[in-house]
């Protein structure tokens, strides 16, 4: 039960369990890995925080379930017989042409809105709704809007309705008459979290609104085969979770290997791989104690991002009606995002970093014998000695003198010898120049 002891005597830490039987832990993003080693570090008493032996290897996600078929075929075709694993194949998108990609992301945009409208119809006559009643539906929603989606679990944390903190703003953004947004919303709360399910509900009562209906929907339901749909269709991803909380937040990297751009508050995988033509930041008032006052301050920074930048860069056409501007974005996001957010590459860092070095590891504690951690054995004898004789140990002199020609370190200490342990080693300081604090190089 030791092992799992934290200072509340009634509560059994599963996360001390783990830490303290296993030989290797990690964070799932850096920023993950930061926050585990200060939540971490009376574990390792006496170890400075950045020393906790907690280390990073970023998630990845598997490129074949969540990329659409459009973009697999497109990666086969450049990538030939190379792997798609190598940032070099990613690279050769650069001969793509623009229009090729816009036409992508269009005919992907398209199929989700279809796709919308069936679930949108279906849900309003399982809420009670008659077919008279539907006709706005087929004309809900429109593949040329923009198309922003915000799908996955609804902890409290992840703030689901930060987006609804002015509503009036919000419905300007989504009525607007020379750059409308169009706004997906879809997820699930644990059935025993009540707070979760509060913020599906206000979702819903908005999106229910006959002035905004055609532009707001939460689907319900919410699976994989829903999720796809959106990784694929939809311009930009939305992420607002309090920072810290998020430890890496997948959702975002299936977008971005569909194209999508991502709007994101700097937390979990996003604070790593954000490089300012990837997608948008979202600024966060990590610094305000009222939790009101910053979930307002950042709302106000979200509204803005899409106002001024997003939706702007969005329906700025050439000639060709091709959003130059957007599609370069769209390319960076592949060529930059593409190899780093697949499993693989997930995959080959924790060999590398942890199962290699593991497995090394178990066969340096097995005996030259064959016997079966001897060598472990001895390695926590020798520790338990240490332990033990560490407090005998005291600095009886400091000699600050190095060799011919190289000047003396510069690291100062004051050596009190009269209260030193054994005065009778400190002979020799006393007649160099008698007792009491001396300051030594």
């Amino acid at each position: 039960m030791a092992l799992g002891a934290e200072p509340d005597p009634d509560t059994f830490n599963m996360a001390h369990l783990g830490l303290r039987l296993a030989q290797r832990a990690n964070g799932v993003s850096l920023l993950h890995g930061r926050v585990s080693r200060a939540m971490f570090n009376d574990l390792w008493s006496g170890f400075d925080r950045t020393e906790v032996p907690i280390g990073s290897i970023t998630n990845g996600v598997h490129a074949p379930t969540w990329a659409a078929p459009q973009w697999l075929q497109l990666g086969r075709e450049l990538a030939g017989s190379d792997s798609l694993s190598e940032p070099s194949v990613w690279q050769r998108l650069q001969q793509v042409d623009p229009g090729h990609l816009w036409w992508i992301r269009s005919q992907l945009r398209a199929l989700l809105i279809d796709d919308v409208r069936a679930r949108l119809r279906r849900s309003w006559r399982e809420r009670g709704a008659s077919e008279a009643e539907l006709g706005w539906i087929a004309t809900a929603f429109d593949p040329e809007v923009l198309t922003v989606g915000f799908a996955r679990r609804v902890p409290t944390y992840k703030r689901l309705t930060l987006m609804l903190r002015d509503p009036d703003r919000l419905q300007q953004l989504l009525l607007d008459e020379e750059r409308p947004i169009q706004l997906i919303v879809a997820g699930k709360s644990h059935p025993a979290d009540d707070a979760g399910k509060a913020l599906i509900q206000q979702v819903v009562r908005f999106a229910d609104r006959p002035e905004v209906r055609h532009r707001v929907a939460f689907l319900p339901d919410y699976d994989m085969s829903m999720a796809r749909r959106l990784y694929w269709g939809c311009d930009v991803w939305l992420n607002n979770p309090l920072r810290p909380l998020e430890a890496c937040g997948t959702s975002g990297m299936k977008s971005a290997l569909n194209g999508g751009l991502n709007l994101s508050i700097r937390d979990g995988w996003w604070d790593e791989w954000y490089d300012g033509e990837n997608g948008w930041e979202i600024p966060t008032a990590a610094g305000v104690a009222d939790e009101g006052r910053r979930d307002d301050l950042e709302a106000s920074a979200l509204y803005d991002l899409l106002a001024t930048s997003v939706a702007p860069k969005f329906y700025e056409r050439d000639e060709h009606g091709v959003p130059r501007r957007w599609i370069e974005m769209v390319r960076h996001t592949l060529q930059t995002l593409g190899p780093k957010v697949m499993a693989s590459r997930m995959v080959r860092d924790y060999v590398e970093t942890y199962y290699t070095p593991a497995a090394q590891s178990v066969r340096a504690v097995i005996g030259a014998d064959g016997a079966a951690f001897e060598a472990a054995r001895e390695l926590a004898d020798y520790r338990r000695r240490a332990q033990q004789a560490w407090p005998k140990i005291s600095i009886t002199d400091v000699d600050g003198t190095g060799p011919a020609g190289y000047p003396p370190a510069g690291v100062e200490a004051d050596v009190d010898r009269d209260r030193a342990a054994g005065r009778a080693a400190t002979r020799r300081g006393h007649r160099a120049g008698g007792a009491g604090p001396r300051r030594r190089r």
